[in-house]
């Protein structure tokens, strides 16, 4: 059942009026800055940019240096420092990146000024107390440090930092033609331009909430059409469909769990003015961020909130509009969905693009080419990406150093320095920085997984975003250098564009969009796998490393003395699987003559064979077999009892690299 919940008569009788304010406010121009931060009715509208592009400190000779060395980490030397950009105006800096800052101080030097107009440490640029970079226009987290701040420029801008090195860094920016009215950063605002700033503020604080009235275009009513609507497979439901000009302002589809599935067997779809091709073309779990079938997105403009998945991006169309949710025939579960769309009637302007959204996979990616995100000609800009990766063998996701690219209207201008970089993150599988699930109000991590070599990011662009008039080109690596690594690769592209994009939209078949779980699960222990307990007394743990042949290993090694207090020694690992399922479990080991036999355990009973890891000498075993097992989908405790030694060994050790699950039902 369809009903106008919210402003439906008023919308019918002001949207004359409404449409010819509009119409007057067309050629209404923004200064690039700070008010691009919060005139999210704006985003649609073509940028008048004449380059968009990055400094970065990626490494020059295609190797993966990007960074490490501090080699390319600035564009030339100074007496007293580095010179890490040095701009040409009218421009405007909008991101500031990395994952690596110090206590170095940095100047930005503006209009060719002798002295600097802003003196910050590189770090201080970031947590939120200098004046010039407030929070939460700055943050950090992932590993990653991030200042969205605009910054414009005149004639010129000039970012040097008093150090001798320093490693990763990127700085986005955008130049325009003159005659755009952009003025120079003041330390000092004016009443107007700290009112632009408390905005700017105020819509980054509102992650999940919310923003339609930012996203619908100044005195524009706004209509609420609800929707309930049961799939059935095979068929398409329609959420929204309307025959005359407007914009939707905002999308709002639940429960979460109403998309979640590894199935990818529910497509979200939207058709402007008639058009035979959809707009919006995307499993629906992975258009609003679900990550292999889960919900994972928390952003300012699209993600899931309180069960509810959301999209705050404008839509705008010249004549119609029809959104709706499409069930593939295999589709084997009951879903229910409760809709709200959020309409404006205030019609598309000329200088105004319209919303695309392309899902595409790569499964397996392509031996020494990138993952492509989108290709396509025309005029637009790029607003968002949204990446899960899977390795084909698990135990590592080494494919995440591959670096981001983007070619505008034929020339290489953005050239990143990692994958979780892009995302504004930092130094993934490392503890406390990118290895967890983390949202912020334009970035973060879908999810990370080593056992499973599994991650992904997203990201939402506003002041950043990547504006072309001929062609844009923006693609991914899947390995540290020569895209080397073949893994299955997918991505949402949301983009706005004059005309339709010249790239197809078409969906690879339902059997080829599932989530397919590795079989073969490898938990490194000698890096970060959970450890639930281990031996209450007498026993100690410490991460060990040692060369076999020329070959580094590396382990985790328990060593035991007496008895523990409930009997023999153990040790358990938390282990997450993909699917429930029957598994065979080997360990990769380093064997040596004070190690311990070791038997699996479950509710104090032994459920493998007794396996004795004493050898002579010390060497590295592989495959080890130590029990058949059947396992629960998610959080399985794999407990290990040290049960005795062999007669000529010299203690109770046990050096373990890794617990190797693969299915086998």
């Amino acid at each position: 059942m369809r009903s106008y919940t919210r402003l439906g008569l008023i919308g019918l009788l002001t949207f004359t009026l409404c449409h010819c304010a509009a119409a007057s406010r067309a050629g209404e121009r923004i200064v690039p800055g700070i008010e691009e931060l919060y005139r999210l009715d704006r985003l649609a509208m073509f940028r008048e940019s004449v380059e968009v592009a990055s400094v970065s400190s990626y490494d020059r000779t295609g190797g993966n240096n990007d960074g490490f060395g501090g080699q390319y980490s600035f564009v030339r030397k100074e007496k007293d420092g580095l010179v890490l950009a040095d701009l040409k105006g009218p421009g405007v800096i909008y991101r500031i990146w990395t994952p690596t800052p110090t206590d170095d101080v940095m100047e930005f030097y503006f209009d060719g000024e002798a002295e600097p107009r802003i003196q910050v440490t590189f770090r201080g640029i970031f947590m939120g107390k200098h004046p010039a970079f407030e929070r939460p226009l700055v943050g950090y987290g992932a590993g990653g440090f991030y200042s969205y701040v605009p910054l414009p420029y005149e004639k010129s801008c000039k970012v040097f930092v008093r150090a001798k090195r320093i490693q990763f860094y990127q700085i986005n920016y955008a130049t325009y033609p003159e005659g755009m009215g952009i003025e120079t950063f003041s330390v000092q605002p004016t009443s107007v331009q700290r009112r632009h700033l408390e905005k700017a503020k105020t819509v980054f604080g509102s992650a999940g909430k919310d923003v339609s009235a930012y996203v619908a275009p100044e005195s524009s009513p706004i209509e609420t059409v609800a929707t309930k609507v049961a799939l059935e497979p095979g068929k398409a439901a329609t959420l929204f469909e309307i025959n005359r000009p407007g914009r939707i302002v905002g999308i709002r589809l639940g429960s979460a769990e109403s998309l979640a599935g590894k199935a990818r067997d529910i497509v979200m779809r939207a058709y402007w003015d008639g058009d035979s091709q959809p707009a919006i073309a995307s499993p629906a779990g992975d258009f609003f961020g679900y990550a292999w079938g889960e919900p994972a997105m928390k952003s300012l403009l699209i993600g899931t909130a309180d069960d509810t998945n959301y999209c705050y991006f404008p839509m705008p169309f010249d004549r119609s509009a029809r959104i709706e949710l499409y069930a593939e025939p295999g589709l084997d579960k009951s879903v229910t969905v409760d809709a709200e769309v959020l309409f404006a009637p205030v019609a598309r302007r000329e200088n105004e693009g319209k919303f695309y959204a392309l899902w595409r996979r790569e499964n397996p990616t392509t031996k020494g080419k990138p993952f492509t995100f989108i290709d396509t000609k025309g005029r637009g800009h790029l607003i968002g990406a949204v990446q899960q990766s899977q390795a084909f063998e698990t135990g590592g996701t080494y494919y995440f150093e591959g670096d981001d690219q983007t070619t505008i209207d034929g020339e290489l201008v953005i050239h990143g320095t990692g994958s979780e970089d892009f995302y504004n993150g930092g130094w993934y599988d490392v503890p406390g920085r990118w290895e967890t699930r983390r949202s912020f109000v334009l970035s973060g991590c879908l999810a990370y997984k080593k056992h499973l070599g599994r991650t992904g990011g997203y990201r939402i662009m506003l002041g950043d975003a990547y504006a072309y008039r001929e062609s844009i080109l923006q693609t991914i690596e899947h390995a540290p250098t020569n895209n080397d690594q073949l893994n299955d690769y997918c991505g949402v592209t949301y983009l706005y564009s004059q005309e339709r994009p010249t790239c197809s939209f078409a969906l690879p078949a339902a059997e080829r969009r599932i989530v397919l779980d590795p079989e073969r699960i490898v938990f490194a222990t000698w890096w970060n796998v959970p450890i639930y307990s281990f031996s209450l007394r007498n026993a100690t743990l410490a991460k060990e490393g040692a060369t076999f042949d020329g070959r580094e290993v590396r382990f985790l090694s328990m060593r035991a003395k007496d008895n523990a207090m409930f009997g023999p020694h153990s040790i358990c690992f938390t282990c997450e699987l993909p699917a429930a399922g029957t598994y065979r479990v080997t360990l990769d080991v380093v064997k040596g003559p004070e190690q311990a036999k070791v038997q699996v355990f479950r509710d104090e009973a032994p459920v493998g064979p007794e396996v004795d890891l004493f050898d002579a000498a010390r060497q590295p075993a592989r495959g080890i077999h130590v029990g058949t097992l059947d396992f629960e989908q998610g959080p399985n405790n794999l407990m290990f009892k040290l049960v005795g030694k062999n007669a000529q060994s010299e203690g109770l050790g046990f050096d373990l690299t890794s617990i190797v699950c693969e299915r086998v039902d």
